[in-house]
């Protein structure tokens, strides 16, 4: 196999970024498409294929309403999200009061979900039902068999219509039934405030008196909850009923466009997230573009006004949370602003969080052409279609609604202008005791007028660097491993950053702390840094470098005292100390090791090794004692259980200590490096013969016929350690080729599942063009075919095109490991 020194080509990359290349259109269907990308909370996605044909969610799947409208001479089209009913509550969930529901966990007889079922045996205890760490949960959760069975029973003095809608609650597999008849039935799935409408069957059966919803809900892993209501709309017609036409829609790295035909009009519509990694001032800047672009295709004038609509839930973490609104004029920009009334600054930490402290903005020009309004959503979407909503139509539960209208005026060529949106979380992350304002702010002097000032004044300059950007990252991805690889990449991108959040520490380090998103929460999590290092190792190392501080940190000040490194420091956004459940040792060790070898080597010195010398040493002390042969315990892959012998696992470590070698020397303690280098050489040469399996190698070192994915190896490569001769790498690949389905290779034998970072890891083993794009396509046609359409999923079934778990995660920062390697 070739050797590159690859890292070190890496700034010929960024000097060339100021040559212009025309654009190339992502073709891929994304499961989800990018508009709004700040942070883990402050996250916009179109779940859809149309912009149009759903909600605005939140990268979790909660609804963050977003509606956007063009009136042409009089006609009205929709192109941004729907418009959904507005529900007043019949039967409440218990956030909103408190609800007592007869539960069992021993299996029931058959007929337990029937209305004249008798349950007076049962406990009694107030919704919801759970662990401590969900919503609303007063009764405690605590199955032996992890099963819940649930009824509920409610009165209803009337009849409350034909549209009749299910809220409910739940974690994992739930189903539900009213009067008997089944409802929902989620299989392995989790969700909070999820609706369905009534239909046929379920409908018909509720009826004036008593009535019964019973559930049964399993516990897969991890926490639990259930909970559910009925609601109906309050006024169900819309004002905005007809839809434009979507042409087309293409996902850069920092921007997604769309197109749309509006009657007699053309509009191009641009989100843009301006995160270009060389400026941690814009990283960190709370701020996106919503750009429009308004051209007659008739060429004929025409009558033309835009209006934009947001819900307070974009500053709320339930939607019936109360909230509060104003409007603000400075330095030529009107500001929307919205947030709780609460204002409980970092008291809620979790998984299926979101925020509900500080302020979010929807900001425009302070010009004639613009007018501004906080009310009822409906009040203002009627004002903007020149209707009037029916007299004694009942108040909504919403209120205090953004709105934004800007009248064009008569339209004969191009007119484009901007909005902006944007989130001041005030703090963003308690670190160790102490609240952390976000990096934009780290001084807590800049106020966050300013900064959308300043934003605005940046405009075009962004936009432009942005367009650049884009295109040399398709280029160069294209180049480096294919069309599909580039289509990838670009939707990777952003989704990887607005997983982070970006502070300062006390100490001055820079922390760049990563959320597990759905895959349990936690904050500056090592095994999720490592998949995602390659992103920020190719822009900016001094974020990379921000990936590991923070457990640099816990080690070095007593904190954390076992000898190797955490798994993580907290729940985000509370970062006082590890919250998963077991350690990794082999694992976290390996990847700090590796990691700060891999920022030295970009570098081109060891400086930031040197600064954690001792503790540096402790892990690959540790490593040589312990990772040959890893005992039983955890690796990144977590969901697939304990296992000894973990032969990838004991790769890691083994270059672990190698990277430690290769720090030393870098370092000039020669004798040291020799000796680690000549350590790690021999462990690699033990498990050369415990893990062979003739054609491959083993999963773990006691199991013939076993294999996996040996993704670990690509370190051998990328930073020259020539610990594992190149044969190792040949023999797997060509043994992977054998092994592939239809959406990809398997992580290992023992299922059908995979972790689609670690595929484009197992390619970049390959310096055969065809040989790694013969692994990557079948990742592009999972995203290009899955039906489960959540913000990329990095844990996904190989035979069929469906989730398994995980979505949104940093961990496809990965995908950019292959432009690390290229050969320029």
């Amino acid at each position: 196999m070739k050797k590159i020194a690859v890292l070190f080509l890496l700034p010929l990359w960024l000097a060339a970024c100021h040559v212009d290349l025309p654009g190339v259109k992502n073709e891929l269907r994304a499961p989800a498409y990018p508009l709004v990308s700040i942070d883990p909370y402050t996250s916009g996605w179109s779940f859809t294929d149309n912009l149009y044909d759903g909600s605005v969610k939140h990268w979790t799947g909660a609804d963050f309403p977003f509606i956007g409208a063009i009136r042409v001479d009089g006609q009205i089209y929709r192109f941004m999200g729907a418009e959904t009913p507005f529900l007043k509550t019949v039967v409440a969930m218990a956030e909103q009061e408190q609800w007592v529901g007869s539960y069992t966990f021993a299996p029931p007889p058959k007929g337990w979900y029937l209305p004249a079922f008798d349950d007076s045996a049962w406990k009694k205890g107030y919704a919801a039902f759970g662990t401590r760490h969900q919503t609303a949960v007063r009764t405690r959760w605590r199955s032996p068999n992890n099963d819940i069975w649930l009824r509920r029973t409610f009165v209803l003095s009337e009849d409350i219509g034909q549209q009749v809608f299910l809220r409910y609650s739940h974690d994992d597999d739930i189903v539900i039934y009213i009067n008997g008849v089944e409802v929902v039935n989620s299989g392995y799935s989790w969700g909070e405030n999820k609706q369905v409408a009534l239909s046929g069957d379920a409908l018909a059966a509720l009826k004036t008196g008593e009535n019964v919803i019973a559930a049964h809900c399993t516990n897969r892993a991890g926490e639990a909850l259930v909970d559910f209501g009925l609601s109906v709309p309050v006024y169900a017609e819309a004002f905005f009923d007809q839809a434009a036409v979507q042409t087309s829609v293409d996902v850069q790295a920092t921007q997604t466009h769309y197109r749309f035909t509006c009657g007699a009009v053309d509009l191009e519509l641009t989100f843009t997230a301006p995160l270009l990694l060389d400026d941690l001032e814009l990283v960190s800047r709370p701020v996106n573009y919503l750009t429009y672009r308004v051209l007659p295709n008739d060429s004929a004038a025409h009558d033309v006004s835009l209006y934009f609509e947001a819900s307070p839930a974009w500053a709320l973490n339930k939607p019936h949370q109360e909230s509060v609104s104003e409007i603000i004029r400075h330095d030529g920009l009107t500001f929307l602003k919205t947030g709780s009334t609460t204002q409980e600054i970092l008291k809620k930490k979790g998984d299926n969080v979101r925020i509900d402290w500080g302020y979010f903005y929807l900001c425009g020009a302070d010009s004639e052409e613009y007018s501004y309004q906080i009310a009822a959503p409906l009040a203002s979407r009627a004002a903007f279609a020149g209707a009037a909503i029916p007299e004694g139509t009942p108040a909504a539960d919403a209120d205090g609604y953004l709105s934004v209208v800007h009248s064009l005026g008569t339209v004969s060529g191009a007119v484009s202008n901007n909005i902006m949106l944007g989130y001041d979380d005030i703090y963003s992350i308690q670190y160790f005791g102490e609240h952390l304002r976000p990096y934009w702010n780290r001084d807590g002097e800049q106020d966050i007028l300013d900064v959308f000032a300043l934003a605005a004044s940046e405009y075009r300059g962004l936009v432009a660097k942005c367009n650049r950007f884009d295109a040399h990252l398709m280029h160069e991805a294209a180049m480096a491993g294919g069309k599909e690889y580039a289509e990838l990449c670009a939707v990777a991108y952003r989704q990887s950053i607005a997983a982070h959040k970006l502070v300062q520490a006390p100490n001055g380090d820079l922390l760049f702390l990563s959320k597990e998103n759905f895959s349990n929460g936690s904050i500056g999590t090592v095994d999720v840094t490592y998949p995602s290092a390659p992103l920020y190792l190719l822009y900016n190392v001094e974020l990379c470098k921000g990936l590991l501080n923070h457990i640099f940190y816990y080690s070095e000040s007593g904190k954390w005292s076992k000898p190797f490194a955490a798994h993580d420091v907290g729940t985000y956004p509370v970062a006082d100390g590890q919250t998963y459940g077991g350690d990794m040792p082999v694992e976290e060790t390996g990847n700090m090791l590796i990691l700060t070898a891999a920022i030295a080597i970009r570098e081109g010195n060891a400086r930031y090794a040197e600064r954690h010398w001792d503790v540096l040493t402790t892990w690959a002390d540790y490593l040589v004692e312990k990772g040959l042969d890893p005992d039983n315990q955890l690796c990144t892959d977590d969901f697939a259980g304990h296992f000894a012998h973990n032969a990838n696992l004991s790769v890691k470590a083994i270059l672990g200590v190698a990277s430690y070698a290769k720090l030393a020397a870098m370092l000039g303690h020669r004798e040291l490096a020799k000796v680690c280098n000549d350590k790690a050489k021999a462990m690699a040469k033990e498990w050369l013969q415990m893990a062979d399996d003739g054609d491959h190698y083993r999963l773990t070192f006691d199991r013939p016929g076993s294999w996996s994915q040996k993704y670990n190896l690509v370190w051998n490569k990328l930073l020259r350690l020539n610990i594992f001769p190149d044969e190792v790498a040949e023999k797997e690949l060509a043994f992977y080729l054998t092994k592939q389905n239809p959406y990809g290779l398997p992580l290992d034998n023992r299922e059908t599942y995979t972790k689609a970072d670690w595929i484009i890891w197992t390619a970049t083993l390959s310096d055969d063009p065809e040989t790694f794009q013969a692994l990557v396509r079948p990742v592009h046609a999972f995203a290009n075919a899955t039906p489960d359409r959540v913000p990329m999923s990095d844990w996904y079934y190989t035979d069929r095109p469906n989730q398994r778990g995980f979505q949104a995660r940093s961990v496809v920062g990965g995908f950019f490991i292959r432009l690390l390697e290229h050969d320029k």
